[in-house]
C-alpha cells in the first residue's frame, strides 16, 4: 500500500517554489490516493495536471497499482487547514459549533489556536423596549467547532 506520508512528500516538493498549499491528501485501502490543494486566487486545472504527473513521476506502478486524483479543495467546502481560514479573512463564513448552534459572520482573523468571526446578535439595551442589531465578536477554538465554510453570496 501506498503510504500517505510518502504522497505528502512528493506533493510538499512540487509545491515548495509555488503559492500553492496542501489542503489534504488521502490514501484508501485499495490505493485511491486523493491530493487536495488551494491558492488564495484558486486553482488552475494546469497545475492539477502538472501535479498529477509530478506524482506518477515519483511513484512506480510496477511496485503498486494505483488511482490518482488531484484537484482543488471544493468551494463551499469545511476548511481543513489554517490557511483556507487566512485566505478568507474579510469574508462571510458559516461556523457550526459543536454544541449545534450555527454562525454567520465575517472572519477577522485566524491564528494557530483560534479564529474570530463577528456574528450580528439581538440585544436590548437598558432603557429600550426594542432589541436591536449589534456585531459581537466570537472566538473558537479549533476543537471547539464542526466546521467552518466560506459563504458564497450571488
Amino acid at each position: 500500500m501506498i503510504s500517505k506520508e510518502k504522497v505528502r512528500e512528493i506533493v510538499e516538493g512540487w509545491l515548495a517554489d509555488k503559492e500553492y498549499f496542501l489542503v489534504d491528501v488521502a490514501v484508501s485501502a485499495d490505493n485511491c490516493v486523493s491530493v487536495e490543494i488551494d491558492h488564495a486566487d484558486g486553482v488552475w486545472i494546469e497545475d492539477c495536471v502538472k501535479l498529477s504527473r509530478h506524482i506518477e513521476a515519483n511513484l512506480n506502478r510496477d511496485e503498486e497499482d494505483y488511482e490518482l486524483e488531484v484537484g482543488s479543495a471544493g468551494i463551499g467546502q469545511p476548511f481543513k487547514v489554517l490557511q483556507q481560514y487566512v485566505n478568507h479573512i474579510g469574508k462571510e463564513v458559516e461556523v457550526l459549533a459543536r454544541d449545534g448552534k450555527k454562525y454567520r459572520g465575517v472572519l477577522t482573523r485566524a491564528e494557530d489556536t483560534d479564529f474570530a468571526v463577528v456574528v450580528k446578535v439581538k440585544e436590548k439595551p437598558e432603557g429600550t423596549k426594542r432589541p436591536v442589531m449589534v456585531d459581537r465578536e466570537c472566538v473558537w477554538k479549533y476543537d471547539e467547532i464542526k466546521y467552518t465554510k466560506y459563504l458564497i453570496n450571488f
